[in-house]
């Protein structure tokens, strides 16, 4: 089985709750939607969560809109990094605070571990049925007919940042598992044909939501 998992934003209990509940197999995998970081009280602790999870078993980690602003703040030059002008504006002071930023003296730097989890982020991941992207689609890709030439040919900045295509029907022939938008009540979001939105606002006061594919179970927590 595949278990995928919603935005975390700095809740490393909340993950710790949810994994504990997941009642996972030995050859069962994660794969993480992306953004751990911001807003939430312990991004760091999040990150060294997830780098001892994927010791024990295979994961596999997006990149969120929240990784690339926070890298892109700090420094990181490429296509993949950007928006550092917007990150202390949504949340990001958590993750410097999180990592002795403000207390730095030096040129500041992540932990070696920690710039390899960051360095090895996914943008998307296509497996059977299922496509898995941190936030969506244009409306152009998803008048394709090939999934994974779409995703190849789709923009950083939708993959990244779209909000306006999650609810849309789409001729991909796969269900898009994303989050980045949470609905109002915190809920699963179900769309047909064909996306499952499974950021439940875990910072909000929402639970951290799991999908476990392709029985498309859900585990949450708290």
């Amino acid at each position: 089985m595949l278990y995928a998992i919603g935005d975390i934003h700095g809740m490393r209990d909340e993950l710790a709750e949810l994994l504990a509940k997941l009642p996972l197999e030995p050859s069962d995998r994660l794969i993480f939607i992306g953004d751990y970081v911001d807003r939430g009280p312990d991004p760091k602790g999040v990150v060294d969560l997830l780098i001892e999870v994927a010791k024990q078993r295979e994961c596999l980690f997006l990149m969120g809109n929240h990784e690339a602003m926070f890298l892109s703040f700090i420094g990181w030059q490429g296509p993949n990094y950007f928006g550092k002008e917007a990150f202390l504006h949504n949340g990001g002071e958590t993750t410097l605070a999180s990592y002795g930023y403000f207390e730095s003296d030096a040129s500041f730097e992540l932990p070696p571990e920690h710039e390899r989890f960051y360095r090895e982020l996914r943008l998307w991941h296509l497996e059977g049925e299922y496509a898995f992207v941190h936030a969506g689609l244009s409306k152009s890709a998803l008048g394709l007919s090939d999934a994974k030439y779409a995703l190849s040919r789709e923009r950083v900045k939708d993959l990244l940042w779209q909000r306006e295509t999650a609810d849309l029907p789409h001729s991909l022939g796969v269900t898009i598992v994303y989050g980045h938008t949470p609905l109002p009540d915190f809920g699963v979001r179900w769309n047909v044909p064909y996306s499952i939105g499974i950021d439940t606002g875990a910072v909000y006061g929402g639970p951290l939501s799991a999908i476990r594919l392709p029985d498309e179970t859900i585990f949450q927590s708290p």
